[in-house]
């Protein structure tokens, strides 16, 4: 953990500070294999816990395309994507990550930042081009109980930041997290596995 997530930890003991909106970086200490170099964009995070989604992982397995295919949606001339592994659970439900120009009842507005939706409705309506503008799709999510992402925030597992929304949008997945450490004026190829031990 940085000296930055572990300051944003103590303030967090003295009053409740969340993480809704920013972007959770696996460092080289981080000790579960399924989050190596890992990005996660925090959507959800409060008293009750917290909900992200894996941006830095594909699947080998389906596409954007396999998914409408699944719920016997067109594609209607639709460009196929690549699925993101967002996360261990609920491994087969999808989730898309998209632009606020796009609103249903069920969506959860990220700030000021990004929508997260989960509806068909959704995905019929980026397949006839009804859809958001800029727009992901992921398979599964990433959570924590109460309590919990604070707890690994003081350890060596993960590190925090602001970020900028083209990051769910515009990198490559394989490329984005380096960049985000890059962005923060960080090597990673420099970090050392007891990264933020001090």
């Amino acid at each position: 953990m940085g000296r930055s997530s572990e300051c944003a930890y103590y303030r967090a003991m003295e009053s409740p500070i969340y993480f809704s909106g920013q972007f959770l970086l696996a460092t080289p200490g981080m000790a579960d294999p399924r989050f190596a170099r890992s990005i996660v964009a925090l959507c959800s995070h409060d008293e009750h816990g917290a909900l992200g989604i894996n941006i830095g992982q594909t699947s080998d397995d389906i596409s954007f395309h396999g998914i409408l295919d699944q719920f016997d949606i067109p594609a209607e001339g639709s460009a196929d994507k690549e699925v993101y592994v967002g996360g261990p659970v609920e491994a087969h439900r999808g989730f898309v990550l998209h632009s606020l120009d796009f609103n249903q009842s069920e969506t959860l507005q990220v700030g000021d930042r990004w929508g997260l939706s989960s509806s068909l409705d959704i995905l019929t309506a980026i397949a006839t081009d009804g859809g958001p503008e800029s727009w992901i799709i992921a398979i599964g999510y990433a959570g924590w109980g109460a309590g919990q992402l604070e707890q690994e925030l003081t350890q060596n597992g993960w590190s925090i930041t602001p970020g900028e929304t083209d990051w769910l949008f515009e990198t490559d997945a394989r490329d984005k997290w380096e960049m985000a450490w890059q962005a923060q004026g960080i090597d990673p190829g420099r970090l050392s596995g007891q990264f933020g031990s001090a």
